[in-house]
């Protein structure tokens, strides 16, 4: 379990209860020799150096997993934190780079069960915030920790202080601590950020999160496992949440450490819904691009953001130049609708990534007298969210450990990213 949490001024109280958490846990895991099985680490982050140098770090690794060696060493590693001495430039903090650090720079692949905790009062900086550090917003980044299998657990310190902010940051942070694999939401405020309230919360997940592996360690049945304790009501929506989690958790390790797979190729029909709780979906879709498509994919998106600021000059200058692009790329000029209800998907510039895919997109959907009808912050909408997957797939062309071959042998040229469904146009 790593804790990534606000360093900014006014946290230190918040700072200094988290460790005596960890501290109260490690306790118990050495009366029960635990310590091989559970281990803690600490990412700190802050906002943006170049705008403020006196913050002195956007995010800061303070202790490491893989390299603690037990709860004095946690602590000793975890001292040195302290809040900030000036103020960032905006309320907003840069949570997405802390959580990213964690998600990056650990390696959790010795961990069967792989938890963030993040722990802040403040909004996040969206992907196309120019204090942003990732250029990433928060559905992005929860698809980034569903690579490794992390789980994203949030406490939101709901202060007077950023009482407007209050709203924007939920929304944040719900989507962000949306579990797939379960669809739970493990968002969890803290009304006024209340002190007692947020250490019992820190309490009962480091407590419950334990108890599951010490209960799987045994070879007990750990569903509900945690419970035992007879939590205070406030705590048991978050305790059986995290029973739950454990459990899908359990499930992948053992799956794991089996051998299981699926054929590599099969054909067959499923249910894209839980017939029961049908707002749970049962698969996570991807789209196999090699780079070269991955390449074409991100020129084609660029010059549709390129014309989309342009459109918001001139409404009609936007489906002008898309025109023309497709005409580049060998649409016969004649066959393109001149009128306003031509859609993108019909002047083939993206036709070939999209069609037949289980999927509805905003950008193929959309009509040039539909663009004209938005008003300017529906438009700069639709522009931050092209502008945040376009800078999403410069992070799928780094990360050379997902590109996989189809075929042993193949050409490297033709390995595939699983691009995330919600993450083409």
């Amino acid at each position: 379990m790593v804790f990534v949490i606000d360093s900014t001024i006014s946290m230190d109280p918040y700072i200094e209860r988290t460790r005596e958490a960890i501290a109260k846990v490690y306790a118990q895991i050495a009366k029960e020799n635990l310590g091989r099985q559970v281990k803690f680490g600490l990412v700190a982050f802050r906002s943006s150096t170049q705008a403020v140098p006196g913050l002195e770090y956007v995010t800061k690794m303070y202790a490491d997993p893989n390299t603690v060696k037990d709860g004095a060493d946690f602590l000793a590693k975890a001292a040195d934190l302290k809040q900030a001495k000036v103020s960032s430039k905006s309320f907003n903090e840069d949570s997405y780079a802390g959580v990213m650090q964690a998600i990056d720079k650990v390696d959790w692949s010795p961990f069967g069960a792989r938890y963030v905790v993040l722990i802040t009062d403040a909004g996040a900086l969206d992907g196309d915030d120019k204090l942003s550090g990732t250029g990433l917003n928060a559905e992005q980044v929860r698809i980034e920790a569903s690579n490794p299998g992390v789980a994203i657990y949030t406490l939101h310190l709901k202060t007077a202080a950023g009482a407007k902010d209050h709203a924007k940051a939920e929304a944040q942070y719900q989507a962000l601590s949306t579990y797939t694999g379960t669809n739970t939401s493990l968002y969890y405020p803290v009304d006024a950020g209340d002190l007692n309230a947020f250490g019992s919360k820190v309490d009962a997940l480091a407590s419950a999160i334990t108890g599951q592996v010490k209960a799987a360690y045994m070879g007990d049945d750990a569903i509900g496992s945690a419970m035992n304790s007879k939590p205070a009501p406030a705590e048991q929506k978050m305790l059986d949440d995290a029973a739950l989690i454990g459990h899908a958790m359990r499930l992948a390790y053992l799956g794991e450490k089996t051998g299981s797979q699926a054929p590599p190729v099969f054909q067959a029909w499923i249910a894209d819904r839980d017939p029961i709780k049908q707002n749970v979906p049962t698969t996570d879709v991807r789209v196999l691009l090699t780079k070269s498509q991955l390449s074409d994919l991100s020129d084609v998106l660029k010059k549709i953001l390129d014309a989309a600021n342009e459109g918001m000059i001139s409404p009609s200058e936007m489906f002008e130049r898309l025109r023309s692009v497709a005409a580049t790329m060998g649409t016969d000029p004649n066959q393109l609708k001149q009128n306003g209800t031509a859609k993108l998907s019909e002047l083939g510039v993206l036709g070939e990534y999209l069609d037949d895919l289980p999927y509805h997109s905003e950008v193929l959907n959309l009509d040039e007298d539909t663009w004209k009808s938005w008003d300017g912050l529906a438009q700069e909408k639709f522009i931050r969210t092209l502008s945040t997957k376009l800078r999403h797939y410069q992070v799928y062309n780094a990360d050379v450990d997902r590109w996989v071959p189809l075929a042993e042998g193949s050409d490297a040229r033709d390995n595939v990213y699983p691009v995330p469904l919600e993450m083409m146009p």
